[in-house]
């Protein structure tokens, strides 16, 4: 069972992500917050593995929870779940620790693959998102010639750049004509190479190279 912990300030939509996440077998919501400091305070008590967390809350904000619980608790997880997706949200929710990022029209399987994504340790970006990160991350793509960077085939950068475009396992396995599994192992050599541990720092070190560009 993955224990969940709701932080939303918003009493409603709270309620609704508390009873839509104990339709799913594997999640135990342990407690819903509606501020940040609360959902410290629960992740605390009761050992949460992820906490689904709205960003612009009064008091403590998501922002600061998030980083409070990347120092901590840091095998606790924080998928975000926000109405605001704009550039300055996008930054502030990833560097503060966050591993995933949703806005909150997200279906409940997508919400529910975040959740067991963040539990695993990997990431996962609305594709709205990650193209946000790209366009915030500067005014433009570094500029690159020559052999790939840090002995990266072509491959394994053709893989990478999907990755900033926004695209899950299954969406570049299908893209590539290969299957998921091998896609994971594209993923996993080229994240030991980069010196990357989920999708959202690849993104940047994508951005940061050349391999993408806000307009990919």
């Amino acid at each position: 069972m993955i224990k969940v912990v709701v932080a939303d300030d918003q009493t409603t939509i709270r309620e609704a992500l508390a009873l839509m996440l104990d339709l799913f077998d594997d999640f135990e919501v342990v407690g819903t917050a509606a501020d940040g400091a609360e959902a410290v305070r629960l992740v605390a008590e009761y050992g949460a593995d992820v906490v689904l967390m709205d960003l612009r809350m009064p008091g403590t904000d998501g922002v600061t929870a998030t980083a409070r619980l990347r120092q901590e608790h840091p095998a606790t997880r924080v998928v975000v779940l926000t109405t605001y997706s704009d550039d300055a949200d996008v930054l502030a929710g990833l560097r503060a620790g966050a591993t995933g990022y949703l806005t909150k029209d997200a279906t409940r399987n997508q919400i529910a693959q975040a959740i067991r994504a963040a539990a695993e340790g990997t990431s996962v970006l609305d594709s709205e998102v990650s193209r946000k990160l790209l366009a915030a991350a500067g005014d433009g793509p570094a500029a690159y010639a020559g052999e790939l960077p840090d002995g990266l085939s072509a491959r394994e950068a053709e893989v990478l750049t999907l990755i900033a475009a926004g695209l899950a396992n299954r969406e570049i396995a299908a893209r590539l004509f290969v299957t998921e599994a091998t896609v994971k192992s594209h993923i996993n050599r080229l994240f030991a190479k980069i010196g990357v541990t989920d999708r959202a720092q690849a993104v940047r070190y994508a951005y940061r190279h050349g391999l993408a560009a806000p307009d990919d």
